[in-house]
């Protein structure tokens, strides 16, 4: 027979499903992280949700980093996942009346550790690009053309894939000095101006004059940038294969992603000094919390080179 607890938890998953219409993989998530409450409770002779305390729940995120006699610990993240669910039954049980505190409220989520990006050294940035190349105008060289093209401005302005899959002829201007600059649309459609350097202008002039009109020839007629070999959009699928095909030619393969490349962008701007507002407008980021944590890939190297270079950093 099912515990007073269990059948709050199952009003609760019933709730989810027809007052907020939960997909089914979340539902299945929250179903889990829920068992493993009521087992915990269970497991402290706790059945009733009136009995649960806030030390309690405190104790149960503990038991969730750590493990128990019947769980593995789980990572930050999971372990987050598991609370915002705890969280969200006692915060349903308060409303609902079934107990007269929320108990859960005061006991915040564990923060996911930062994942620091990964970013490709300079040189094997160099070894990708120049293996992606053209040397003739048929058909084969045009998607080289293409190709290069595509993978200089991803380095090149730190765009993210969708955005350049995005692009249209319109969106590649000339400001009154001559610089070249892509206007890319990015999260929630804010655009932003990206200057062009000179080697990635030169790889996206050499395709549009060269190559995108044999492979335009093949299509119905479209504004977008980037064309697959039948004169349509490219895809971000062909994209990614695109560069996973290069990275293999590179001896890169597994290393490298678009977004491994927007990465190198940022870091390689800020490790040459960029200030990290700037970077943070040339990514399109709407905070600039979210671009420190590039500053802390240079970090960690300045602190590699003080550890190696000064006479009197050696470890006590």
């Amino acid at each position: 027979m099912a515990t007073l607890l269990e059948r709050h938890v199952a009003s609760y998953l019933d709730h989810l499903i027809v007052e907020r219409g939960l997909a089914k993989n979340s539902l299945a998530a929250y179903r889990r992280d829920l068992n493993r409450y009521v087992s915990f409770c269970i497991s402290k002779d706790i059945a009733d949700p009136k009995d649960i305390s806030s030390a309690l729940v405190s104790d149960f995120l503990v038991a969730l980093r750590l493990g128990d006699g019947n769980h593995e610990p789980l990572a930050a993240s999971s372990a987050s996942r598991t609370v915002i669910a705890v969280r969200g039954l006692h915060s349903f049980l308060a409303r609902e009346g079934v107990v007269v505190a929320d108990v859960a409220r005061s006991v915040k989520p564990p923060s996911p550790a930062k994942r620091l990006p990964k970013a490709l050294p300079f040189g094997d940035v160099e070894r990708l690009l120049a293996v992606v190349g053209a040397d003739s105008d048929t058909d084969t060289g045009a998607l080289m053309l293409r190709d290069r093209a595509l993978l200089e401005l991803l380095y090149g302005t730190g765009a993210r894939i969708s955005e350049l899959m995005d692009l249209v002829i319109d969106d590649v201007a000339m400001l009154s000095d001559n610089q070249p600059i892509l206007k890319l649309h990015g999260k929630g459609d804010k655009e932003r101006l990206v200057p062009i350097g000179r080697i990635a202008m030169s790889a996206l002039d050499a395709y549009l004059v060269r190559a995108r009109p044999v492979l335009a020839a093949g299509g119905k007629g479209t504004p977008f940038v980037f064309l697959n070999a039948r004169g349509g959009r490219l895809s971000r699928q062909s994209a990614w294969q695109i560069l996973q095909d290069v990275a293999k030619k590179a001896d890169l393969e597994g290393k490298v992603s678009p977004h491994t490349l927007r990465h190198s962008f940022a870091t390689h701007l800020l490790e040459n000094g960029a200030d990290v507002r700037v970077v943070q407008e040339l990514l399109g980021h709407a905070s600039v919390t979210t671009t420190q944590v590039y500053t802390m890939v240079t970090v960690d190297q300045l602190r590699e080179v003080y550890a190696t270079s000064h006479p009197r950093a050696g470890r006590v």
